[in-house]
């Protein structure tokens, strides 16, 4: 059964983020809230993880995977971009945005695009969201938690720990988060291009 942790929204219990850390950093599988949507998550090394989430969302070798940064520092360990990119990232960020960029090679092989050699980045602005990171260390590998057939992600905290209780390790309530998940602009030709509307207005890419 899924552990579940109840976080205030505003002022995040630090033992309590401290014990989803410790969680994550132990090889388990969260559900957590973001700026747009829940989203799964776990630790970037974490195989195990990984095939969870695949098996979970019923995805391909092409799903891109995000790494979830807690700022800009963390997130140029893991992307190249030139000046121009960094600029239009920069001004859309902390927001509910996911920039697929080329990968560096800090990232893990299993989670690139086969054929592109990219991966998703976003610098999320939710306050529970940022104090996990921030405990982490590092970015958390994540997928937004929409299940195979369903057109919204699941947004309510309890309901997911019905639902996929025996499916993650925990799950972080923090209150509802919506049900849009981000706004996707691939970078990786050097232009933005929009692959996904969601959350995030497209306005500035268009």
């Amino acid at each position: 059964m899924a552990k579940y942790f109840d976080v205030h929204p505003d002022n995040p219990q630090q033992r309590t983020i401290g014990g989803v850390a410790d969680l994550i950093r132990s090889g388990a599988l969260v559900a957590y809230p973001t700026d747009s949507c829940y989203a799964l998550g776990c630790q970037i090394g974490n195989r195990d993880g990984i095939s969870r989430i695949r098996s979970i969302r019923n995805l391909d070798d092409r799903h891109h995977f995000t790494l979830v940064c807690e700022n800009f520092a963390q997130l140029g360990q893991f992307v190249n971009f030139d000046n121009d990119v960094f600029r239009a990232i920069k001004a859309a960020t902390p927001g509910k945005y996911t920039f697929i960029l080329p990968a560096t090679r800090e990232v893990p092989r299993q989670l690139l695009h086969p054929k592109k050699k990219t991966v998703g980045v976003r610098i999320p602005d939710h306050v529970v969201t940022q104090a996990l990171l921030a405990e982490l260390g590092e970015p958390l590998l994540s997928s937004t938690l929409l299940l195979p057939d369903e057109d919204e992600p699941l947004t309510q905290g309890w309901e997911i720990k019905e639902r996929l209780d025996h499916q993650v390790d925990a799950v972080v309530d923090s209150g509802d988060c919506g049900t849009q998940p981000t706004t996707v602009i691939d970078f990786s030709g050097g232009e933005a291009e929009i692959v996904r509307r969601g959350a995030g207005d497209t306005s500035r890419f268009e």
